[in-house]
C-alpha cells in the first residue's frame, strides 16, 4: 500500500504511546484504547511530553522562529537551521519535518484522550472535564502553532490552512489521505478548541505549580488573547488579556532575571517543565563548547547592540560572549537558558505578554491605557516610561518591547508575519557568516513548506507556493 505520510505519523503516535497496546497491523482494535483512570493519567502525561520533545518546545520550534527573524543566527554546521536563517529553505528540511511530525503526533494523542475519556467509568465528571479541557487546549495550541508555521495569517500571509484530523487514527486506507482546510477554517478550529477548553478546564490544578505547568482556565484565556490579536479582533484580545491580568495568580515578576533563574514563578501562565529525566535541548544549541554546548546558534550582533544600548535595561545584560584568539568578540549567546543538566523550563505564555497584547490592541483601537500597559513591562526591565519624543511611534515601541522581552522565546518571526512587517524589517539582516546582509524579499517564504515526504505521498496535500511540489 502506498505510504500515507501524515496518517502514518498519527498512527505511529497511537501505537507507540505507552498507554496503548502495540499491534503491528494496519488496524488498531477499540480494545487498545485506554479505559481506566490510570491510563487516562498516563495519556495526559504523554500529551505534555509531546510538547517537551526537542523537535517541538524542547528546542526546535523556538529556533525555527528566531532564526527566521533578526533574533538568532546559525553559525555552525547544521545546514537545516542555516537554510531557515538565510531564507533558502527546501521542502526536505529536516527540522521543519521534525516539528511537523511531532506536532501531529501530539494532535493524535489529544484526539485519543478526547475520544476515550468520556467512557472511562472510574473517573468523576469533574476529572473527565479536566482531562478533556486540557486535551482541547493542547490540541488548540498545536493547531495554532501549525497554522502559524505552515498556513500563515488571514489577509497577511499564506493561502492555505492545515490538515485538521479531529478523531484518533485507527486504520490505514485510501480514505486516510488528509487535505488542507482553508486558512479561515484552520483558525476557526483553533478558536473552537480553546473556547471548548475554557468551558471544561478548572480554575486551578492540584497546586500552584501544577496550575502553571498544566492548563487551567487562565491558560485558555491567555492563548485566546493571543489568538484574537492575530485575528485583529482587538476588543476580544483586550477582554481576554484583561481577564488574565485581573487573575491574582499571575503577577509581573519584579525581577526579569528571576523568571529564568527560577521555575514556575508568578510570571508564568503556561510553562513546560524540564528535569534530568526530561531535558530541554535549547541551552545546548546556544552555549559554546566551553560550557558543554555545541554553539551552533548565536544571537544576532545587531540585536545585542540594540538591547545593550540602554544600560538600564536588564535584558541587555543577559548575554555571554565568545572571544576570538585576539580577544575580540566572535559572537554572543543568550543566558536565559543556562541551567546545568539542560533542565531549564520553557515559558509558552507569560503575563508580560498579556500586558503587551492589551497595549497593542488598545493602541490600534485608540483606547486609553496602552502606554500604561507598555510601561508595566518597560519599568520591570529597568526602563523609564514610554515617551513619544524619545521612543517614537507607540505601535513600533510596543513591537520593539516584544522583540526585547521575548527574544529567544520563539515570538519574533510570528509577530513580524502577523503585523505584515516581516518583509520590511528583514530586508537587510547582518549575519556573522555572510559578507553581505541577508534579505527576505519573497512573500511566499512567510510560511514554511509542507514537508516533501507529505506532499509526495499524499495527492490531497497541496504544497505552499514557492516550494515546488
Amino acid at each position: 500500500m502506498k505510504k500515507i505520510y501524515l496518517f502514518i505519523i498519527l498512527l505511529t503516535s497511537a501505537m507507540s504511546c505507552n498507554v496503548l497496546d502495540q499491534e503491528p497491523q494496519e488496524e488498531i482494535s477499540d480494545q487498545t484504547a485506554f479505559n481506566n483512570a490510570k491510563g487516562a493519567e498516563a495519556a495526559m502525561a504523554g500529551l505534555y511530553s509531546q510538547l517537551q520533545k526537542t523537535e517541538y518546545y524542547g528546542r526546535n520550534f523556538q529556533i525555527l522562529s528566531d532564526c527566521s527573524s533578526d533574533i538568532s543566527q546559525s553559525i555552525g554546521t547544521w545546514d537545516f537551521y542555516r537554510e531557515v536563517d538565510t531564507y533558502s529553505i527546501d521542502a526536505s528540511n529536516l527540522e521543519i519535518k521534525n516539528f511537523y511530525e511531532i506536532a501531529y503526533m501530539g494532535v493524535n494523542q489529544a484526539n485519543n484522550i478526547i475520544a476515550n475519556v468520556p467512557g472511562i467509568a472510574d473517573l468523576t465528571d469533574a476529572k473527565k472535564d479536566n482531562f478533556l479541557g486540557q486535551a482541547y487546549f493542547l490540541r488548540g495550541l498545536i493547531f495554532f502553532d501549525l497554522v502559524k508555521m505552515f498556513g500563515g495569517v488571514p489577509g497577511v500571509a499564506g493561502n492555505n490552512g492545515i490538515g485538521l484530523p479531529l478523531t484518533p487514527s485507527t486504520k490505514i486506507d485510501e480514505s486516510s489521505y488528509i487535505s488542507r482546510a482553508s486558512l479561515a477554517d484552520s483558525y476557526a478550529q483553533v478558536r473552537q478548541d480553546l473556547e471548548t477548553a475554557l468551558t471544561l478546564l478548572p480554575a486551578s490544578q492540584a497546586n500552584d505549580g501544577q496550575s502553571r505547568a498544566r492548563a487551567v482556565k487562565g491558560t485558555a484565556r491567555a492563548l485566546l488573547a493571543r489568538y484574537h490579536l492575530y485575528m485583529k479582533e482587538y476588543d476580544l484580545a483586550i477582554g481576554y488579556a484583561t481577564d488574565v491580568i485581573d487573575d491574582s495568580r499571575y503577577i509581573i515578576n519584579p525581577s526579569f532575571k528571576d523568571i529564568f533563574d527560577g521555575k514556575l514563578t508568578t510570571e508564568s501562565i503556561f510553562e513546560l517543565e524540564f528535569n534530568t529525566a526530561d531535558q530541554s535541548n535549547i541551552r545546548t544549541w546556544y552555549l559554546p563548547a566551553s560550557l558543554s554546548g555545541r554553539g551552533d546558534i548565536a544571537a544576532h550582533g545587531d540585536l545585542v547592540n540594540e538591547m545593550k544600548a540602554n544600560a538600564s535595561d536588564v535584558r541587555g545584560t543577559m548575554f555571554g560572549q565568545v572571544l576570538n584568539t585576539d580577544n575580540t568578540v566572535s559572537h554572543y549567546y543568550p543566558t536565559k537558558y543556562q541551567k546545568a543538566g539542560n533542565i531549564d523550563n520553557f515559558h509558552i505564555i507569560r503575563i508580560a505578554e498579556m500586558y503587551l497584547i492589551r497595549a497593542e490592541a488598545r493602541a490600534i483601537q485608540g483606547y486609553a491605557g496602552a502606554e500604561d500597559d507598555l510601561n508595566m513591562v518597560r519599568n520591570r526591565a529597568g526602563l523609564a516610561d514610554y515617551s513619544l519624543a524619545v521612543d517614537g511611534d507607540l505601535i513600533l515601541a510596543i513591537e520593539k518591547e516584544n522583540k526585547f522581552e521575548f527574544a529567544f522565546e520563539g515570538h519574533r518571526w510570528f509577530d513580524l508575519v502577523r503585523t505584515g512587517r516581516a518583509l520590511t524589517v528583514l530586508s537587510s539582516v547582518n549575519r556573522k557568516n555572510s559578507s553581505t546582509p541577508i534579505s527576505l524579499s519573497n512573500p511566499d517564504y512567510l510560511v514554511m513548506p509542507i514537508p516533501r515526504d507529505e506532499t509526495l505521498s499524499n495527492p490531497n496535500m497541496k504544497q505552499n507556493d514557492g516550494y515546488g511540489k
